[in-house]
């Protein structure tokens, strides 16, 4: 299902001439990006590439990458990371709803809950939730913030395969229930193809691919279709098919 197309007319977030450098060496040059609202990117690139450089400047957690440039995000953006990041001495819910307060902020946060299937889980510590369980308790503490812009930063990297794909079809569900921009970040070019509707490729500091994925969701890693899609992105990322 894509987004509406009045809806991706809005530009979310708008990016002119962004840079960023690290002692000497230019990690953004100058970087030029439109995300339309409501749509799901996602962004490649080579490690020390600046795909978490680019998130963390959308993020507003990189001030002197938004001094550089001209940025524009909406207010009500969430971060989810590799790391689920919940506090181990607070539990399940109270991780959830962390910040937020007012009459209706607890039933939020179990909704949320149970949106991401953790529904029975709110009074459980992290340490008892497995990886999955503790990610999906992520996704419930950015959803229930009604974000307008969801940022992620290579969310299911540390899971494992089958955890992965289950974490990547809720994801999905949930982008199209809510409809936030999404902005994945990730170094899994199978990923990207499976999730997003656009996939933006880093090289030397600047966008050098940008390739929109016109196939029907849900999407299956084994679709022969996506084929094509997959060589032109390893072929941006300079990776053939027999060093993948």
């Amino acid at each position: 299902m894509a987004p509406h197309t009045e809806q991706l007319t809005r530009p979310a977030v708008q990016l002119r001439g962004l840079t960023r450098s690290f002692e000497g060496r230019t990690v953004l040059d100058g970087i030029d990006l439109d995300l339309p609202a409501g749509q799901f990117t996602a962004l490649l690139g080579h490690s020390g590439s600046g795909k978490s450089t680019l998130l963390r400047a959308v993020a507003g957690l990189d001030h002197k990458v938004a001094g550089s440039g001209q940025l524009s995000a909406p207010e009500r953006v969430s971060v989810v990371f590799q790391d689920s990041r919940l506090l181990p001495w607070r539990r399940v819910l109270a991780n959830v709803l962390l910040g937020l307060d007012g009459k209706d902020a607890e039933r939020k946060g179990r909704e949320a809950l149970a949106e991401v299937g953790l529904k029975g889980r709110e009074r459980a510590w992290p340490n008892e939730l497995s990886g999955g369980e503790a990610q999906r308790a992520a996704l419930a503490r950015s959803l229930v913030r009604e974000p307008e812009l969801l940022l992620a930063d290579e969310p299911f990297g540390a899971l494992d395969a089958l955890t992965r794909i289950r974490m990547h079809t809720l994801l999905r569900e949930l982008w199209e229930r809510h409809r936030p921009s999404v902005l994945l970040v990730t170094h899994d070019v199978d990923e990207a193809i499976v999730l997003a509707d656009r996939v933006l490729v880093l090289d030397q500091g600047r966008v050098g691919l940008d390739l929109t994925i016109d196939r029907p969701h849900p999407r299956s890693y084994r679709d022969p279709l996506l084929g094509d899609y997959r060589e032109r992105l390893l072929t941006a990322l300079g990776v053939t098919e027999d060093h993948k």
